[in-house]
């Protein structure tokens, strides 16, 4: 009799430290999801979400803060700071448009409100944190030019520490009479800032002083792509050794291998994002690899698709996969969650973002039922809730 009821015990205290586990597990795979918008339709500004990773659940918190245009949103290292850019053209009586400050409530979710500052030019379409943590870059549009603004202690921006004025332009007269910086990264040693320019036809490698916020040209300075091409996003892959470059015209994907103690690049291949024959307008938006650095996804406009790429471990070059509808229009950008199981396709023009599972040992994309339905989606940040 005694030895049933300590076999009782064993299994009860089995059962309970399962059950445990099972709920730290599912505390473990908990995320706000917050939406940037475009305020021109309907939207007011930024927008949350509860998101469970385990089972592809959501649940709405609303509008989280009122704003103009928040288009791109970054979060601090310890995710209580959300910075948002607004793509404006007017700010505080100037020609810039405006980065704001936000705290963060990892338990409701709300954003406070904590500063707004000029991004120092028109237009700005991207802002990135450096990888400590410590500065704020951002890319102007319309201005053609980046600013890097350092961090204080209390998550607000500082005086900018780096300021650059792009010149010149390319082939394309709409598009690239101007230079329009679209897109401002730091590589994984945090030693060099890559500079996607739009306007220029060029990726630009800049040495990057990660204790001071200063930037100075690397050389060479730049890469010059097919005139015509217009470069948009990159993405660096996690080991640091390969860069892939979206070309938002040419609607192409060129792989380069980086030299992390020069910053030289040197072009690997380039290939098409689009199926053969394609005959619509198409430019291509978002790109990113998964965290294993296996696969390579990139999102077409016009074909409303996710193209996904098998990347070579050898050489980084690239081999399709598959291409996947995102069941709206114009995909703008998208993100691949912490866990890498699920992936959200901002369509900006269906006001939807839809969730697909991720096959980590294909690449390949799955659709759900998930959706959020929020008017001009433009960026989403994950965010571990408490």
């Amino acid at each position: 009799m005694m030895r049933h009821v300590g076999l009782r015990n064993r299994m009860n205290l089995i059962l309970v430290v399962l059950s445990l586990l099972a709920v730290a597990s599912a505390a473990d795979f908990r995320y706000l999801v917050y939406v940037g918008t475009y305020t021109d339709k309907g939207s007011q500004g930024i927008y949350a979400y509860r998101f469970d990773s385990s089972s592809g659940e959501l649940g709405d918190v609303g509008l989280v803060a009122t704003t103009d245009n928040p288009s791109f949103l970054a979060v601090a290292a310890n995710n209580t700071y959300l910075y948002a850019l607004n793509e404006i053209n007017k700010f505080d009586a100037g020609e810039t448009g405006a980065v704001t400050t936000y705290s963060l409530d990892r338990n409701s979710g709300k954003l406070t409100q904590l500063q707004q500052v000029s991004s120092l030019g028109p237009g700005p379409a991207h802002l990135s944190l450096d990888r400590a943590g410590k500065f704020v870059l951002v890319a102007n549009y319309d201005g053609g030019s980046i600013a890097v603004f350092p961090i204080e202690k209390d998550g607000t921006l500082g005086t900018r520490t780096a300021f650059v004025q792009h010149t010149g332009s390319s082939a394309n007269k709409d598009r690239q009479s101007s230079p329009h910086a679209h897109e401002i990264q730091v590589t994984v040693d945090n030693k060099f800032v890559l500079v996607a320019d739009l306007g220029l036809d060029e990726l630009l490698v800049y040495r990057f002083d990660e204790k001071k916020g200063a930037l100075s040209p690397a050389n060479p300075p730049y890469v010059k792509v097919s005139p015509g091409s217009g470069p948009r996003h990159f993405t660096i892959a996690p080991g640091g050794k390969f860069v892939y470059l979206a070309n938002e015209l040419s609607s192409t994907v060129i792989v380069y291998s980086f030299d992390n103690s020069s910053g030289r690049l040197t072009q690997l291949q380039t290939i098409s994002t689009l199926p053969k024959g394609f005959q619509r307008e198409n430019t291509t938006a978002e790109i990113t690899t998964d965290k294993a650095g296996k696969f390579l996804y990139v999102s077409n406009r016009g074909d409303d698709s996710i193209a996904v790429f098998a990347i070579d471990q050898g050489n980084g070059k690239l081999s399709l996969v598959e291409r996947v509808k995102t069941g709206g229009k114009e995909p703008r950008h998208f993100t691949l969650d912490p866990t890498g199981k699920w992936l959200f396709a901002e369509n900006q023009n269906s006001n939807d973002i839809r969730i697909f599972r991720v096959d980590s040992e294909s690449g390949r994309l799955t659709p759900t039922s998930h959706t959020i339905q929020v008017n001009s989606p433009v960026c989403v940040v994950l965010v571990p809730i408490q």
